[in-house]
């Protein structure tokens, strides 16, 4: 049923035989085989066996230099594809042979007769021109339908419009079909029962399966037919049948289906009201689990994601990849490490995720002087204290944030760094803010792709209120940058590089504040049971 398109695809549409025997000025002469034949090209050959040297679709030009035996030549020249043969006599025959006519109207080959007054390149001249007028008309014609079409989309019933109007433009019959195959709405004459099944077992071909065939092309009662595929992933298909089907219709018929695609998708706009609706309630100071509910079922899953290649689409493009359309590009950064008081970077004291910034009197990440205050600066925002737009976990720097409804499955994905939370209810977002980010720097940290949050545990057996008030006596000594310092150090066992590649900070500013936190706390943190107290102590906190 379905066929594909030529290899190759010519430069410019094709120009019938016909035409070109109708140039007066060639003087060329019909002597064998029918004229209504398409020439996509033209080639000159003095070679015994041209087969190799030709593409299919050609006017093959030849004098007979080496032209031995007729019925084999015209026997591989027809093998090739060749759409005619044109012989020039003189200066090697006289007139054309015998045998090579008798051998091209066997096999159904246009010979044509090139007189001696008419060289090869006037031939090829007056083709190449033949087929420029050729293209400046398909060019009108689908400039003139994309606006009819175009026209059609702005009218109170654009669907029906639109499909007639395709139909007009190609002379034939333009259907859209469901998912399911029946077709919801049609224009255009007419066509025979057996086209019209066969049109549909076409559109069945394409369906909507993700990375299937997006068009397919045959042949049935006695039409050329065409199928396409509509975006939105609905299953949608134009079905077109019309009695031939020229160089431009099927760039006629993509317009069609981009606007069919548009109009048929309202469920788009549905969602974004709805987002806009949610976003609205939440400034408004509706509580986060009484909207989720509007956007998608629970539970939900945070995902947050360095990487990308530099554009401003990468962040939609993995939102796309991941099935979700809540996506916050960042870009600015937001939570740890934001604040803008004195000294330098993007906070005045050196936050977790935070990039440069540092505290008054500090080096950036690259210096190497003491860390005094180890705690956030003036104006800077301590890593798990919400900044202005931010969360609990704090975004890094630069960081994507998406959020995912269930069934949503997360998988790496190329050229990014993937975080993930656990999923959660709509009341536990923030706590999967915070989880996604620990995973991305973690993640970074390792060198892996993805790295999902890990719940459970032995600290699943405690209290969670008796847990945060002996966290909170527990690391009352120590700032919040310092104590985030000693979380990610202790989860990456005590890697100095390691860490100060998760914090982007310097190697020597994990040192010091290390030891600043062992000197606050008088815990030996070489002692594996002092090192798992604190690390219960600073996830639970």
């Amino acid at each position: 049923m379905t066929s594909a398109e030529p290899a190759a695809t010519p430069p410019a549409p094709p120009v019938s035989l016909t035409a070109l025997l109708a140039r007066r000025d060639l003087g060329l002469r019909l002597l064998a085989g029918p004229e209504d034949v398409s020439i996509h090209w033209v080639h000159t050959s003095e070679m015994a066996d041209p087969y190799p040297y030709l593409l299919g679709g050609e006017l093959l030009m030849t004098a007979g230099v080496q032209l031995a035996d007729p019925a084999h030549y015209v026997e591989r020249v027809v093998e090739a594809g060749a759409a005619a043969l044109a012989f020039g006599v003189t200066p090697v025959y006289d007139t054309v042979p015998a045998e090579l006519v008798e051998a091209c109207a066997r096999h159904g080959l246009p010979l044509v007769e090139v007189p001696p007054r008419t060289p090869f390149t006037a031939v090829a001249r007056a083709l190449w021109r033949l087929m420029a007028e050729a293209r400046l008309h398909e060019l009108r014609r689908v400039t003139e339908a994309q606006q009819s079409l175009a026209a059609a989309a702005a009218r109170p019933a654009p669907v029906p419009a639109v499909l007639g109007a395709l139909a007009s433009r190609l002379g034939g019959r333009a259907v859209l079909f469901g998912a399911d195959g029946t077709p919801s709405v049609a224009a255009g004459r007419e066509v025979p029962a057996e086209a019209t099944r066969a049109l549909r077992d076409l559109a069945g071909v394409l369906g909507p399966r993700p990375g299937g065939p997006a068009s397919a092309s045959g042949d049935g009662g006695g039409l050329r037919l065409a199928a396409y595929a509509l975006g939105g992933g609905d299953g949608l298909t134009l079905g077109v049948a019309t009695e031939r089907r020229g160089p431009g219709d099927h760039t006629i018929a993509g317009v069609a289906v981009v606007l069919l695609s548009l109009l048929t998708a309202p469920h788009r706009g549905a969602d974004a009201t709805a987002r806009d609706g949610a976003l609205v309630r939440l400034l408004l100071g509706t509580a986060p689990a009484e909207i989720a509910g509007t956007l998608g079922p629970g539970p939900w899953t945070v995902v947050h994601a360095r990487g990308g290649d530099g554009t401003p689409f990468a962040a939609a493009g993995l939102a796309a990849a991941l099935g979700t359309a809540l996506v916050d590009t960042g870009g600015t950064g937001t939570g740890a490490g934001t604040g803008t008081g004195a000294g330098t970077g993007t906070g005045a004291g050196t936050g977790a995720g935070g990039r440069g910034g540092a505290a008054p009197g500090t080096p950036g990440q690259e210096g190497t002087a003491p860390d005094p205050a180890g705690a956030a600066g003036r104006g800077g925002t301590a890593p798990g204290t919400a900044g202005p737009g931010g969360t609990a976990g704090g975004a890094a720097l630069g960081a994507v944030r998406l959020l995912l409804p269930a069934p949503s499955s997360v998988t790496a994905q190329s050229g990014w760094t993937l975080g993930v939370s656990a999923p959660v209810d709509a009341d536990g977002l923030a706590a999967a803010d915070a989880q996604a980010a620990r995973a991305l720097r973690r993640a970074e940290a390792t060198g892996a792709d993805l790295v999902r949050h890990r719940p459970g545990g032995l600290a699943a057996l405690v209290d969670p209120d008796e847990a945060t008030a002996h966290a909170r006596a527990l690391l009352a000594p120590l700032s919040e940058p310092l104590a985030e310092t000693l979380r990610v150090w202790l989860s990456l066992h005590g890697g100095w590089d390691r860490t100060a590649a998760a914090m982007d900070i310097h190697r020597n500013t994990v040192r010091q504040r290390i030891t600043r936190c062992a000197a606050l706390l008088d815990r030996d943190l070489d002692d594996p049971d002092v090192r798992m107290e604190l690390w219960f102590a600073l996830t639970s906190r």
